[in-house]
């Protein structure tokens, strides 16, 4: 055990960004963590996780890495051999293990409709490579993403979406952290982009102690006070 309290690292996944935290982040903040929401490059799995291996490293003290979506899947692999992370908090998110990527995992279980909700924006770099990103249409956001956020949140979240590359989400998963590091999962039941039988059987696979909560994939914005509650949880374990 720590005298340090950790540091709450958060780190959103596609089609979001730092700011669908905020409401995490002003309950963690009220009870007196130090959080910071990291902004996640959505460009690629392994280049994500060392982004965020980059950003953890330079924290001073101990570390709860919180990963939402396609975030779990960056925080599975940038906490590999970091000795500062002391627990991992997957919320409505990919588990990956070894080899597996969030394709493969989506597909595991019948229940996604993302893959009809995407438009395909293919991209030349200035190096002249290309890449295709992806977005959800911003006509079905709302009932895709966050069925349980109000309209006019839903359209703003539409909005200002960040994309993330068709490769990021076909990349294979390195050796993953939660087979050294306790691990919290949060299940959202109503979740339309990853099956919630899906996030069930990654979550005892990682033997992580799970809560289920009544929820779109957008649970951190519909329900931020279970998504605090549980990483509260992770943190007073890791104190």
């Amino acid at each position: 055990m720590s005298a340090q309290q950790p540091t709450i690292v958060l780190v959103h996944g596609a089609f979001a960004d730092s700011s669908s935290w905020n409401g995490v982040v002003d309950a963690l903040q009220s009870h007196g963590h130090r959080v910071v929401a990291a902004s996640n490059p959505l460009r690629g799995l392994s280049t994500d996780a060392e982004y965020v291996r980059q950003l953890v490293a330079s924290v001073d003290g101990p570390v709860v890495l919180a990963g939402h979506s396609y975030g779990g899947a960056v925080i599975s692999n940038a906490a590999k051999g970091l000795a500062n992370v002391k627990a991992l908090v997957y919320v409505a998110a990919f588990i990956p293990d070894e080899g597996e990527s969030a394709l493969t995992l989506a597909a595991e279980f019948p229940g996604s409709t993302l893959g009809e909700a995407l438009r395909p924006v293919p991209v030349t770099l200035p190096d002249g490579s290309q890449v295709t990103d992806l977005y959800i249409e911003q006509g079905t956001f709302h009932q895709q993403f966050a069925a349980d956020v109000p309209e006019r949140t839903a359209v703003v979240m539409a909005a200002t979406q960040r994309p993330v590359t068709d490769a990021a989400l076909a990349e294979s998963a390195a050796a993953p952290a939660w087979r050294d590091i306790p691990s919290w999962v949060l299940v959202a039941t109503e979740d339309r982009n990853i099956p919630p039988q899906t996030q069930t059987f990654m979550a005892e696979r990682a033997r992580a102690k799970v809560v289920s909560v009544t929820a779109s994939h957008a649970v951190s914005v519909s329900h931020p006070g279970d998504v605090a509650r549980l990483i509260d949880e992770a943190a007073r374990a890791a104190a």
